[in-house]
């Protein structure tokens, strides 16, 4: 079958990985994630993966109340190489090859993030799961896939969350909510419609790196987008 991206940069939020739980790892949820995920595997597409950690700790809410930012950030970057663990183990256990890389270092269970090694798991058709964010506090994972987004050279970076793309406010609030099909980025930042953070989408739109913001729990909607139909919305130049 004919793909209309060979690399991607796949954005998980922890968010996504919990499910309607209220806290942690939802092991039905991230094994049917790893199913969409292998069916595109399947195709021949390179996939790397920059994974948050919400589900599990959030630096920024922390950071409101009486922690410092920086350890907060900290803290939230150790929740995302539990979920890249997480993610990894359910990987395994379909036959998938993934390889976790951290921007902090944990070699008792994590390699250090090295972009030629991660380069080559790619090409030879393993999964990348990039874990702790840029390794710098005051950035968010959104950032984090961005730059390993243009770092690994990927053809579009594909935020996955629990919407089916970038609606004019929040669906879930406003039943008046309109869904965009395409946007450039720059009205996403006008318009401040927070599917990512500004960072993340200046370095995309300055780089001219696409962005597809989709739902992971509409069935088959990783791989519509992978063989070029209509889903979620298109965020371009």
């Amino acid at each position: 079958m004919t793909t209309r991206y060979q690399r991607i940069l796949l954005k998980l939020s922890g968010e996504a990985l919990m499910g309607e739980d209220n806290y942690g790892i939802n092991q039905i949820v991230i094994r049917r994630i790893v199913a969409e995920i292998e069916e595109i595997n399947k195709l021949g597409v390179e996939i790397a993966i920059v994974v948050g950690g919400g589900n599990i700790f959030r630096g920024m809410k922390s950071a409101n109340g009486d922690m410092e930012r920086v350890t907060a950030d900290y803290m939230g970057m150790l929740a995302t190489v539990m979920n890249a663990l997480a993610l990894q183990d359910a990987m395994k256990r379909v036959g998938l090859i993934p390889r976790i890389q951290s921007a902090l270092r944990i070699d008792q269970v994590v390699e250090p993030y090295i972009r030629g090694k991660a380069m080559r798991y790619l090409k030879e058709g393993w999964i990348v799961i990039f874990a702790a964010g840029t390794g710098n506090p005051f950035f968010t994972t959104d950032t984090a896939a961005a730059l390993r987004g243009m770092e690994m050279g990927v053809d579009i970076v594909l935020k996955a969350t629990k919407v089916d793309g970038i609606y004019s406010s929040d669906p879930h609030v406003d039943p008046q909510a309109t869904r965009f099909p395409k946007l450039s980025f720059d009205e996403a930042i006008a318009r401040n419609l927070q599917v990512m953070d500004a960072t993340a989408l200046t370095l995309c739109r300055d780089q001219k790196l696409p962005l597809n913001v989709f739902s992971i729990f509409k069935p088959g909607a990783l791989r519509r987008i992978i063989i070029g139909e209509d889903e979620g919305t298109f965020v371009m130049i």
